[in-house]
């Protein structure tokens, strides 16, 4: 992790924005953390710091947990793997008589 002012960092945000997506920068203000720039290097990054910080996921996630340590759900070794010989049959609408 990388230290810089933040007088430093406002002459040349771009190049520092760059770094960042390789590691976090934590700016100064008068030698002290003030802040961090966190740069991503591709938009799949992006989506992942966004899906990580999302508080409605991190519920979806800590329920989905709670449910698991209460002993629902299902084991991922009790699933049934689908055999490659058997296909999905579509269910057909019937139509209305009369």
């Amino acid at each position: 992790m990388k230290e810089v002012a933040l007088s430093e960092m406002k002459d040349d945000l771009s190049r520092y924005l760059r770094m960042a997506g390789k590691e976090e920068i934590v700016i100064t203000r008068h030698g002290k953390a003030a802040g961090i720039l966190i740069g991503f290097e591709s938009e799949d990054d992006w989506f992942d710091y966004r899906l990580e910080n999302d508080p409605r996921f991190l519920d979806r996630i800590a329920q989905a947990r709670a449910s698991l340590r209460a002993g629902r759900g299902v084991r991922l070794e009790d699933l049934q793997k689908p055999t490659p010989n058997k296909r999905l049959q579509p269910t057909r609408k019937k139509r209305a008589r009369g």
